[in-house]
């Protein structure tokens, strides 16, 4: 009877199992948490590429150097498969200008990639007025 109430007493592997329950849903919660920041900061980045471009275009630029003032302006990141689009392609003056960037994301955390079955992508669009 002695034995038993020494085992009943024990907490030793308790703590054992409850870190190793809790442990990969804390490690989860952390793998989303970064993900999410690298995700929130490419959207900030290409928004600025977004507002960048818009800016080159207003004053002029045709749509070469408004995606080259745009890729510029998000070197930060890796520009390979970013699209820039410029609308209306005649600007004159007083129009509005919309220039839209857009550049697909990778999900580095393979469990977390899972929940996207097409590959993700960040836009950012600025419509400003010519000048």
């Amino acid at each position: 009877m002695a034995t038993i109430r020494k085992y009943l007493q024990n907490n030793r592997g308790q703590a054992l199992v409850e870190m190793a329950l809790v442990l990969p849903v804390l490690l989860l919660i952390l793998a989303g948490t970064i993900e999410f920041g690298r995700v929130l900061n490419q959207y900030l980045v290409v928004t600025a590429a977004a507002r960048e471009g818009a800016r080159a275009a207003v004053v002029g630029g045709n749509d070469y150097e408004v995606s080259e003032t745009a890729k510029k302006a998000a070197a930060s990141i890796d520009t390979s498969g970013m699209d820039v689009s410029v609308t209306p392609a005649d600007r004159p003056r007083g129009s509005a200008v919309t220039v839209t960037v857009t550049k697909p994301i990778q999900i580095m955390t393979p469990l977390i990639s899972k929940f996207f079955p097409e590959k993700p992508s960040v836009q950012g669009q600025v419509i400003m007025r010519m000048e």
